[in-house]
């Protein structure tokens, strides 16, 4: 069943949830990082990340946040979705918003997840560099990804 969610903007009081699909969804696509990291990085998004960005979310018939995106100056910085709300499209409808209203054609994405890299490819973007660690320092290797100029001249188009 797919549905397409209006986007709407998240206000500060929707964090504790943004933070809840945040961690929920890093618990299901990232099963290389330990507990003691993903609660480490859970504090800095509810305290820090989520102010760092431009936040767009879906929500559900109830208003719940399914999914949710953050944008800062072209580049996505945060694409999340609840695991129960993966493949009903969310992520795609949040990735074009953000191309299309945000003007983000880059992002990050981590090396040791397939699905999301998978995703990205299919989406039209190509790797253009790759760090060893993290941007936090970790030992978990980021793709450095941007919209091929292709999809590029397809969406203005």
């Amino acid at each position: 069943m797919r549905h397409h969610s209006v986007i709407h903007t998240p206000k500060h009081s929707d964090y504790e949830e943004l933070t809840q699909v945040w961690e929920a969804s890093v618990r299901a696509t990232h099963d290389f990082l330990p507990d003691s990291y993903i609660e480490l990085l859970k504090n800095l998004v509810l305290t820090r990340y989520l102010d760092a960005v431009m936040l767009i979310c879906t929500r559900d018939k109830h208003q719940r946040i399914t999914g949710f995106a953050g944008v800062a100056a072209g580049k996505i910085e945060m694409l999340f979705i609840a695991p129960q709300h993966r493949g009903e499209g969310l992520g795609k409808q949040l990735l074009h918003y953000a191309m299309e209203h945000l003007n983000a054609d880059e992002l990050d994405v981590n090396e040791q997840n397939p699905q999301a890299l998978g995703f990205y490819f299919k989406q039209g973007f190509e790797v253009i560099g790759r760090s060893e660690v993290d941007g936090m320092g970790q030992p978990y290797p980021l793709l450095h990804m941007r919209l091929k100029q292709s999809h590029q001249q397809a969406q203005r188009g």
